[in-house]
């Protein structure tokens, strides 16, 4: 794989048992990359270390006043600088492309893995952790990859250099044997250390950075508070506990930097001294001195390559783990038949939760009103065909079959549409067969043209959507503010920053529901769609929602009345069961726990009217 073959038209199916079996499946997917580079490592490597013989030739011919071994030994150094610069600049490219595929490799998947989840990835995982993963986790697992072959190409040259100067010069070559070994182990000891400190400070970075960009958000509400000063200090607190993190890191950095300076030196003075004895006893030359000499000057830098590989393993390993822990997420507990033949068309037909009881029928609008706002955001979920457990979370270092089927055991039934599980339909037919909008949208940095260019069916217009969520004065705001010399400014092309921060919450919930609109679903589910506007758009969202949603299955999970009553049918859940069904006005005047929710009745006046009345049996 070349850089310009990215994207993969498949990343693959990774292994993510461990962070380490992750790794390993990168590099069995880059061996023709790897053994580039260690090819043309391997010249550069030991043309940098040949070197040694052309300059102990060279200085040997100067003793011995010999000008044609001069002559010889300058062609051959100047033949080895054609080598290493050809090596070294053809390593580069390949080492570097295999940081890039990799790293390509691994935000594929998790581009690929956020997709299936959707918005319960939030629910598993931090989002911090997600946005970790796929920056700092990615650029240190493609590091690893990328300097695994300057790695082996460096440990292949160094027993080259050694079994040669053991033959050329024994005496020399025996301290040169004994020490290398040495100098390639001495930090390893040192480095887990380095790497928790650095992972501390990782750890502690994020969360001020994530402490600094929550209160930037809210500074106008905390302003209006009078909190502003009480988050800026625990801001400077956070800053300041990185700060000393990355003091720590740092004095352990300097005593890894110390004994990699410290032991080579050693072992240079020990070679100079020993070798320089056996010049005046007459046992070497002084060419042959020089040659052992230089040899092992060079060979410091393939020794740093060691040292490289050991770091960057310490660094990655935890980034791997952590990677793989998010792969291992999974869409849905699927049942041990496993999933159904992919079908040509998309499912028609009732929507149905068999874990609640709860049926929405098809073409109709339904709505929901739940007493648990978390609750409703999980049935909204599993709606979807993201059914929520408590065992959805494997550990990539277990078994992950295990894993599976023991949360299989426990994950509720999936939801029906048209008679089809949705958690065994392919993702892209689950994805455009029902579309869940959640509470808090997000609305991505674009224009509003942009944002409402989405899949779509295309049997509903841009304008018909805008005009059913009721956006006309947030395109007039739009086009004030796009508005040139001249006074007028085109709505549509204006642009939207990143979360729609340039816009109240009213007219973010409303063009994201607009953009729901455009796609036109065969199941649309809305949680909440109307929480931040006014009464009088309300009515007048839930009219045309139902106008334009019209031979179309709707979900609307809300309390407001003015939604309610122009529902075909209303839904009661209760806990984990649906409690009650009808229209709004039946469900008032004979369910006093409907009353509770949508009127805000107090607990003690519906436990006293539950009390008063008959019994009577819900329906489902």
């Amino acid at each position: 794989m070349q850089i310009q073959d990215l994207p993969y038209k498949d990343p693959g199916d990774p292994d993510i048992r461990s962070g380490t079996r992750f790794m390993v499946w990168l590099f069995r997917n880059q061996l023709d990359g790897q053994a580039r580079a260690l090819g043309w490592g391997l010249l550069n490597q030991l043309c940098i270390a040949a070197l040694s013989v052309g300059t102990g030739f060279a200085v040997q011919a100067v003793v011995d006043g010999d000008g044609t071994q001069l002559l010889y030994a300058g062609g051959l150094i100047a033949l080895l600088g054609v080598g290493i610069a050809l090596g070294e600049t053809m390593l580069h490219r390949s080492a570097v492309s295999n940081w890039i595929t990799a790293a390509a490799r691994v935000q594929q998947l998790l581009a690929r893995k956020t997709a299936e989840l959707g918005s319960v990835l939030t629910r598993r995982v931090a989002a911090g952790e997600v946005v970790a993963v796929s920056t700092g986790d990615v650029e240190k697992i493609g590091w690893f990859v990328e300097a695994f072959s300057r790695f082996a190409a460096a440990a292949t040259t160094l027993v080259v250099v050694t079994v040669s100067l053991l033959v050329y010069q024994p005496a020399l070559g025996v301290v040169v044997a004994i020490g290398y070994p040495v100098l390639a182990l001495a930090v390893l000891p040192l480095l887990p250390h380095a790497s928790r400190r650095a992972d501390l400070q990782r750890e502690k970075a994020g969360y001020a950075t994530e402490l600094a960009s929550d209160t930037v958000a809210g500074l106008r509400v905390l302003r209006g508070i009078g909190g502003e000063e009480l988050f800026l200090g625990r801001y400077r607190t956070a800053s300041q506990e990185v700060r000393r993190a990355a003091v720590r890191t740092a004095r352990m950095w300097s005593v890894i930097s110390m004994v990699q300076v410290l032991l080579p030196g050693a072992l240079m003075l020990t070679v100079v001294a020993y070798g320089a004895q056996l010049a005046l006893d007459g046992k070497i030359t002084v060419g042959e001195l020089v040659t052992v000499y230089s040899a092992v000057l060079l060979t410091m830098h393939p020794l740093r390559n060691i040292e490289e590989i050991a770091l960057a393993y310490s660094y990655s390993k935890p980034s791997a783990k952590r990677a793989a822990r998010v792969l291992a997420l999974r869409r849905t507990h699927t049942t041990a038949a496993g999933p159904a033949e992919p079908a040509r068309d998309l499912p028609t037909g009732d929507l149905h939760d068999p874990h609640t009881g709860l049926v929405a029928p098809e073409g109709l609008l339904t709505a929901v009103v739940c007493g648990d706002p978390d609750a409703a955001g999980a049935l909204a979920d599993r709606l979807g065909g993201h059914p929520v457990s408590d065992a959805d979370d494997p550990d990539p270092a277990d078994d992950a079959d295990t894993a599976a089927d023991t949360a299989a055991a426990t994950a509720p039934a999936s939801v029906l549409l048209g008679g089809v599980p949705l958690d065994e339909l392919p993702l892209d037919h689950a994805r455009t067969a029902v579309l869940v909008q959640d509470k808090d949208p997000v609305l991505l940095s674009g224009t509003v043209r942009e944002l409402l260019e989405v899949p779509a069916s295309g049997q509903v217009s841009a304008a018909n959507a805008l005009e059913a969520a009721q956006c006309a004065d947030v395109l007039r705001a739009l086009a004030q503010a796009s508005a040139g010399a001249d006074g007028a400014g085109d709505p549509m092309e204006t642009p939207i920053t990143e979360r729609g921060r340039s816009l109240s919450g009213g007219q973010r919930q409303r063009l994201a529901l607009a953009r729901s609109l455009v796609t036109d679903p065969e199941v649309l589910v809305l949680d909440e769609p109307t929480s931040a506007v006014d009464s009088h758009t309300e009515a007048r969202i839930a009219a045309g929602v139902k106008r334009l949603r019209k031979g179309r299955t709707t979900v609307v999970f809300a309390s407001s009345p003015l939604l309610l009553d122009l529902a075909d049918r209303v839904v009661l859940v209760d806990g984990a069961d649906v409690a009650a069904v009808g229209t709004h006005r039946e469900l008032m005047r004979s369910e006093p726990r409907y009353r509770a929710v949508v009127a805000r009745e107090t607990s003690d006046e519906v436990e006293r009217k539950l009390t008063d009345r008959p019994a009577t049996t819900g329906s489902t």
